[in-house]
């Protein structure tokens, strides 16, 4: 895909949700990070529907480190991976507590430290708290920047280093929702709803239907 339709395709998405943001509900940064570490293989679905009871009881990284490993437990267990998830929120808000002030740090080296932080994790926080121009590429984006063309890359990490290569300054802080929503709604993994998208006619998929169909 050459760097006029790919404009084309943004200003599309662009058209189609000004304003684009998280499907995660929070209230701080905090909460966000602690969403953001339970969404890994979760949707956001049942990620909001625990963080909701769990967050009336405990938003702070000192009051979700006092209720330990155990009651945290019984707030997510509705969540995939959640034995896991819990032993890492604890250890996490334990050094917020310690190392930061309670702060979530505004670093990708720093927020790459905390336990269940790993390099998307970092980028949505940079990105969606912070307003850094980073690209958090998960299966819906690695999924479309392949399938359209826009920036195919084998691995993570290649496409979103293309990505950010090829996204100009005007798209860059809105462009990661923009296709993680266009591929949890349209451009899904079993069948793709290209009669509805409206970057059809820009999309270099081989395999969507002709417009007659």
């Amino acid at each position: 895909m050459n760097a006029e339709k790919r404009h084309k395709f943004l200003a599309r998405l662009k058209l189609d949700n000004p304003s684009p943001r998280t499907e995660l509900e929070y209230t701080s940064t905090f909460e966000l990070l602690i969403s953001v570490i339970l969404s890994a293989q979760a949707t956001d679905v049942s990620v909001n529907k625990a963080t909701k009871t769990l967050y009336g009881i405990a938003n702070s990284p000192e009051k979700i480190y006092a209720l330990g490993e155990n009651k945290l437990r019984s707030y997510i267990k509705t969540i995939g991976l959640y034995n896991s998830k819990a032993k890492n929120i604890i250890k996490t808000c334990k050094i917020l507590v310690e190392q930061h002030d309670s702060v979530v740090p505004q670093t990708r080296a720093e927020l790459e430290e905390l336990p269940g932080v790993g390099r998307k994790t970092a980028n949505v926080i940079l990105n969606t708290a912070f307003g850094a121009p980073t690209m958090a590429v998960d299966t819906h984006i690695f999924r479309i920047a392949n399938r359209t063309n826009f920036a195919p890359g084998k691995t993570v990490l290649q496409v979103e280093k293309k990505l950010l290569k090829v996204i100009s300054d005007e798209f860059i802080i809105d462009a990661h929702h923009w296709l993680i929503l266009h591929g949890r709604y349209v451009c899904t993994a079993r069948k793709p709803r290209c009669s509805d998208c409206s970057v059809r006619e820009l999309c270099e998929f081989k395999g969507k239907p002709s417009v007659a169909n």
